[in-house]
């Protein structure tokens, strides 16, 4: 197991090829799809083809950026992915945070606790100049983790997915956080301390 990143609870390991039936499973609950397809389930066939390959890829361009599993320290289970990766055509300094977990996982912390260490991370050894998140805006849960880990709101805005959500658009928000607002977070918790 090659990890990426160890805190408090978790780990974060680079997937493998033999780790299709844990997406297969992830990707069957309708809740954990609701803001991202609608609730409906992600094939095996994409997950195999397309989706598992896409993250092995990107262990290709080194151990800066990509996609992990997250597995929980005290029972070793799959508890869902995090990403940390800049856009397509975006600037290498300003990843996006991203993540998808269990329900199981849900209202444990889980994801803020990861989410922190990423951009921790990015920031103290990637030298990220400023990370970004987005969710939708119905999506209360992943706004709050977001805002826990201090990014704040960017912007608003609507989006038609073509095969997904009945084509019916959707809106979306964009959340944020710069080197130096993360730096400023940073000394204002040591203060408190």
């Amino acid at each position: 197991m090659q990890i990426f990143l160890e805190t408090e609870r978790l780990i974060l390991r680079r997937f493998t090829a033999d780790d299709a039936d844990l997406l297969v499973e992830l990707d069957s609950d309708p809740e954990v799809l609701r803001y991202v397809t609608g609730g409906p389930p992600t094939p095996r066939d994409e997950i195999e083809n397309d989706i598992l390959p896409h993250f092995l890829r990107y262990y290709e361009r080194g151990d800066r950026y990509g996609f992990w599993a997250a597995i929980e320290k005290a029972t070793g289970e799959f508890l869902g992915w995090f990403h940390f990766r800049p856009l397509p055509g975006a600037d290498d300094g300003e990843p996006e945070l991203g993540y998808r977990l269990r329900r199981s996982a849900w209202g444990k912390g889980f994801g803020t606790e990861e989410s922190r260490a990423l951009i921790h991370k990015g920031f103290t050894d990637f030298g990220v100049r400023r990370v970004v998140a987005s969710a939708a805006a119905a999506n209360i849960a992943s706004r709050r983790v977001m805002e826990k880990c201090g990014l704040t709101l960017v912007c608003t805005y609507r989006i038609t997915f073509p095969d997904l959500f009945g084509s019916e658009e959707q809106e979306d928000v964009e959340y944020a956080l710069t080197r130096s607002e993360w730096e400023r977070q940073e000394a204002a918790a040591v203060k408190h301390k």
